[in-house]
């Protein structure tokens, strides 16, 4: 079994398209479509339906695709076992990220990463879709939300802390609450998905029901309308660390935190070897955000108003 025709075929279930999968690996479309062809012909059975446009995997090629991987893995494991092969990881890093996270956190980083390893490549997409990372060709994914797919492994790369805020020029015309209970008198806003805002208080949980007269679909503007004064807020401190650190963001209901076990993880599909490439971006990431991140650092809130308040 000829391992650049396995590694032909991973990719080409990842692209539906022969000569796209082909040119990454730098083949023609005609030597692409023989090698998948001869695959087939060493397996004994069909593993993808062609056609004009596009092709799809048969039920064959379904079952054997995560053998494939498993194998070109194992490939690689043992080539690093005797010293072979390239000491450094190499090839397409394919990473899913949130828009907002991955444009803040992971992008940044990117530089730092590819300077360490020179013979990797990053293919990034970013999204707040979830995307199937096995349909989408996906070698990690990160996530900050909770992982319901058994097939797939999360590694914590930090806390997801969640904070109320407000501006001072807010909290100076309307004032600060000093419990929960009173979120009813203030303009909140509201985030898509987030319809309630829990908190742990003495007497137990406290449910508060978001209510306001904007609702928004993506945290960084969520946070931007609360730095403009239009209400409190519920953010993720890694998006609102820069504004929290120049006063213009401050923490309210500091003796209230919200019960949220929210993390944020590197999710990759389940095998059993971890594809080097894969190991050193969750290493590199889990050392460059720190533990606490870098984001819960100096980010305490000022409860001071201005002099006038």
């Amino acid at each position: 079994m000829n391992i650049e025709h396995l590694k032909l075929f991973v990719r080409l279930a990842s692209t539906h398209n022969i000569s796209q999968a082909g040119q990454e690996l730098d083949l023609s479309p005609p030597v692409a479509s023989m090698h998948i062809s001869r695959l087939e012909e060493s397996l004994g059975a069909r593993l993808v339906h062609r056609t004009t446009r596009k092709v799809s995997l048969t039920e064959e090629g379904v079952a054997f695709l995560p053998h494939a991987k498993e194998i070109l893995l194992r490939v690689d494991a043992g080539k690093a076992s005797v010293g072979s092969g390239s000491a450094l990881p190499q090839g397409v890093l394919r990473i899913a990220a949130p828009s907002s996270f991955g444009r803040m956190h992971i992008i940044p980083a990117l530089k730092e990463f590819l300077a360490l390893y020179p013979d990797l490549s990053v293919d990034i997409s970013l999204s707040d879709s979830i995307f199937d990372l096995v349909e989408g060709g996906f070698d990690v994914s990160i996530r900050n939300a909770t992982l319901h797919d058994s097939s797939l492994i999360a590694r914590k790369l930090a806390a997801d802390k969640r904070i109320i805020c407000a501006s001072p020029e807010y909290l100076a015309k309307h004032g600060k609450p000093e419990n929960p209970e009173q979120l009813v008198n203030h303009q909140c806003i509201k985030q898509a998905g987030l319809a309630h805002w829990n908190f742990a208080t003495t007497n137990g949980p406290f449910n508060f029901k978001v209510k306001g007269h904007i609702r928004v679909d993506n945290g960084e503007a969520v946070r931007d309308l609360c730095a403009d004064g239009m209400g409190l807020a519920k953010c993720a401190t890694w998006i609102a660390y820069e504004q929290l650190k120049s006063g213009q963001l401050v923490q309210v209901l500091e003796d209230y935190p919200l019960l949220d076990n929210a993390a944020i993880w590197a999710v990759y599909p389940s095998a059993t070897l971890l594809a080097p490439k894969v190991r050193v971006f969750i290493d590199y990431f889990l050392q460059c955000f720190g533990s606490p991140p870098y984001w819960c650092e100096d980010t305490q809130a000022r409860d001071t108003l201005p002099a006038d308040a």
